[in-house]
């Protein structure tokens, strides 16, 4: 009897029904036996979030700091596992309190050392350099990392802004003001993921995981926007600086984060844009650095 094990966070469920469908060959198949384990904080996070617990979040979140989790089960932490499919979250292009939570405790290393783990990520679009924060965790925990999939809403970037807020506030994934369309990776894409469990489940009967990402990729398992990697890095350089002067002045942490709130209302609406234009314009010139960052962003 082979044993996988399902890790995940998911506030509005979305993770969870990826998760369902990636693993499903493995369900299938009687001589596998498959685990979740969905990481719980001792204090949780909203759903809906309200402003002050979004915002609040933010300095922690882009820092990495861990909050206290409640311990996996012993059934999970005493299996030995020959396959781990992490799903997570992106908070803020950093992976969630809750996954970075677990991540950097003593429960961790215990689960992952030696095992070869496929992240699987579903975000609104940024989720390339909080791929690189994963990887740097799971080596840290001394996990074999072999896999890399990446889903996100198609949609423009500025419309999943307006629908992916609405859902985080609202709770529901509806079409914002009756007109926009529907928030997150699309209903479509979530069914059809189960391709890539299939692709994963066919190496881990090979025993064999060389050429998995790039099946992976082949199928469509990361798409690359290099105007979002140039947005992403640029503004992890900015949160850095947010979040540093945030935990730096606990007692002003209140109008520090309305004021990261303004700054991020204008960098969305009216540096990315911009940054967008210039893109497009010096793509000729930049054509080899992006064929790079491509090879290297769709990749492990």
């Amino acid at each position: 009897m082979k044993n996988i094990l399902v890790i995940y966070y998911s506030q509005s469920g979305q993770l969870k029904e990826i998760a369902d469908q990636i693993s499903q060959p493995f369900q299938k198949d009687a001589n596998i036996r498959v685990d979740y384990y969905q990481i719980q904080m001792e204090n949780e996070f909203p759903f809906p979030w309200d402003k002050d617990s979004f915002f609040g979040a933010f300095p922690d979140s882009f820092q990495q700091i861990p909050h206290k989790i409640i311990p996996p089960s012993e059934t999970i932490l005493n299996t030995n596992y020959d396959l781990i499919l992490f799903h997570y979250q992106v908070w803020y292009l950093t992976p969630s309190i809750p996954i970075n939570s677990f991540l950097k405790s003593e429960y961790a290393k215990k689960i992952l050392q030696n095992k070869p783990v496929v992240t699987i990520s579903g975000s609104r679009n940024m989720w390339a350099l909080a791929q690189d924060k994963m990887k740097v965790l799971l080596k840290a925990n001394q996990a074999k990392l072999v896999g890399n999939i990446a889903l996100v809403d198609r949609n423009i970037n500025l419309i999943s802004v307006v629908t992916v807020v609405d859902w985080m506030f609202s709770g529901l994934k509806r079409k914002a003001y009756g007109i926009f369309p529907l928030p997150g990776v699309s209903d479509k894409e979530i069914k059809e993921s189960n391709k890539f469990g299939t692709i994963i489940y066919n190496h881990f009967l090979d025993n064999n995981y060389s050429n998995l990402q790039t099946d992976l990729v082949t199928n469509g398992a990361v798409e690359f926007r290099h105007f979002l990697i140039s947005m992403d890095k640029k503004a992890n350089k900015m949160f850095k600086i947010w979040s540093k002067i945030i935990l730096s002045n606990p007692n002003k942490k209140k109008i520090l984060t309305k004021l990261f709130n303004y700054y991020l209302f204008v960098a969305i609406w009216v540096l990315s844009p911009i940054v967008h234009l210039i893109e497009t314009i010096l793509y000729p010139i930049l054509y080899f650095k992006i064929r790079k960052q491509k090879k290297y962003y769709q990749g492990i």
